[in-house]
């Protein structure tokens, strides 16, 4: 498996199950680069290393309530590097209220793995 396709559409089926954690393990790079729309003081925009992002992965689930969430595509295009996965989740923070969030994850791919994440939500 190596082509952004095959890649995104494992990326999509391994999500759709619930088993986000294997994803990553078996589909990105060891120095993936993850960006967030929007960063804070405990959790940074822009960190880099497998071990960064399975940790922000699991300051997701200590801090929110996933009640569900879905996830569509891989959307391709004419570059033959990146894919677009859409997430819509419908979470509770520990801290506030039940909100639905609506993103997009685009992913780039080099070597036969996913080397960037970069995360744009829907706003309004």
């Amino acid at each position: 498996m190596s082509s952004a396709l095959e890649i995104g559409t494992r990326l999509v089926a391994l999500c759709q199950e619930g088993k986000s954690d294997d994803a990553m393990n078996e589909l990105y790079s060891d120095s993936i680069v993850s960006i967030e729309g929007q960063g804070s003081e405990e959790m940074p925009a822009r960190m880099e290393g497998i071990e960064a992002i399975r940790g922000k992965a699991q300051w997701w689930y200590d801090n929110h309530e996933i009640h569900s969430m879905t996830t569509e595509g891989p959307y391709c295009g004419h570059r033959e590097d990146q894919f677009v996965v859409r997430f819509a989740m419908d979470v509770t923070p520990k801290e506030g209220e039940r909100m639905q969030m609506t993103e997009v994850g685009i992913y780039t791919v080099a070597d036969g793995k996913v080397q960037q994440e970069e995360f744009l939500y829907l706003m309004g």
